[in-house]
């Protein structure tokens, strides 16, 4: 893993010195049981494509078609630039990460509340999927261990103790939290998901020296080719886990712009009864969708059909058009202070006290 320069991040972290060292590629898993893992990493777009297993072709077809021809807002298109990349993944791991889903889903469900906790989308779960298969005790052969896969120093870094014979680095829950508040960083950095998960893997100074080649540009997609094979293909393996496990792609799988055209497209998601039993409030301040959820009584589906990318809106911008169905947005309003103050405590205690 390389070494990485000073970032200025906005949050309240400050500015932090990040050295973050990772080695990717997780084939087929079957538990979290020890391991040393090997990068797996693919030459650019130039793969030979594999026999599907159990014959889906046809699913395949029907995935791209969706993923290409959808209409954009119920569902993130897929890059075409990711296709083969993506389809010839999912032909060597689905039959694996499907077993995942059953083992692993007591960690899944620790990592999804972590995440959400910190304004991370919990799909970036699937992050730890790549990085070490959700192996507690995962080796790469740069030295990352844990189910995130932390180098010592991003581990000392974002709070995890490393002693003779108790490394937090293989702790799921403290280092889940750790890796929270690196993402939070890189997004803090970047706003743009790709990028997050191309400077986890490579590190922000590689991002950055990409993005400099390619004319200032922060389209993955079209500054994909300067950055390492291992970073940008470490990105494509996060779309194509995304794929496996959810189904389809997310706010996690498009750029920063195409984020935007979802999220300003986002009202045609909800159905003409919806919009007109609904009402949008201006919020300011670090509200957390948890406590949101907590206070109104509602599912976070819901809410999140209706408030898209809301925590990572807030966390940066601080503010929101909020919107809810018309009787739970009395209930908000009615107790918006004592919401805004729970979520202030969780903030802080999320920034200080978890480690």
């Amino acid at each position: 893993m390389r070494k990485i320069k000073h970032i200025s991040v906005l949050s309240v972290v400050g500015f932090l010195v990040i050295q973050v060292s990772k080695a990717s590629g997780i084939e087929q898993q079957t538990g979290p049981s020890a391991a040393v893992y090997n990068d797996t990493t693919t030459k650019k777009d130039s793969i030979v494509k594999a026999e599907p297993l159990n014959d889906n072709k046809s699913d395949f077809k029907n995935l791209f078609q969706t993923a290409m021809g959808g209409d954009g807002v119920t569902s993130p298109r897929l890059n075409p630039m990711a296709i083969s990349f993506v389809e010839n993944y999912i032909n060597r791991n689905k039959k694996g990460f499907e077993s995942m889903k059953k083992w692993a889903k007591p960690y899944f469900d620790m990592m999804d509340e972590v995440l959400t906790q910190h304004g991370v989308p919990k799909e970036m779960k699937y992050l730890a999927v790549i990085e070490s298969g959700l192996k507690y005790n995962a080796i790469s052969w740069a030295g990352a261990c844990g189910p995130w896969a932390f180098m010592p120093a991003a581990a000392k870094q974002y709070g995890l103790s490393i002693q003779r014979g108790h490394d937090e680095r293989l702790d799921y829950f403290k280092s889940t939290h750790a890796a929270a508040r690196l993402l939070t960083d890189l997004y803090a950095k970047y706003g743009d998901w790709l990028l997050v998960l191309a400077a986890y893997n490579g590190g922000p100074g590689n991002v950055d020296r990409a993005i400099r080649l390619g004319g200032g540009s922060k389209d993955f997609w079209a500054i994909q080719y300067y950055l390492p094979n291992e970073s940008m293909n470490h990105v494509k393996k996060f779309i194509g886990t995304h794929y496996i496990f959810e189904g389809e792609g997310g706010i996690t799988t498009v750029t920063r712009k195409e984020m935007k055209d979802l999220m300003l497209n986002n009202t045609a998601v909800l159905q003409e009864e919806e919009m007109n039993n609904s009402t949008s409030y201006p919020i300011t301040g670090r509200f957390k969708s948890a406590v949101i959820l907590k206070h109104i009584e509602m599912d976070a589906a819901t809410f999140n059909r209706y408030n898209p990318n809301f925590d990572n809106q807030v966390s940066l911008n601080g503010k929101y058009d909020l919107r809810l169905p018309i009787q739970k947005m009395n209930t908000f309003i009615a107790k918006r202070y004592q919401i805004l103050d729970e979520s202030m405590a969780l903030l802080l205690n999320d920034a200080g006290g978890t480690k």
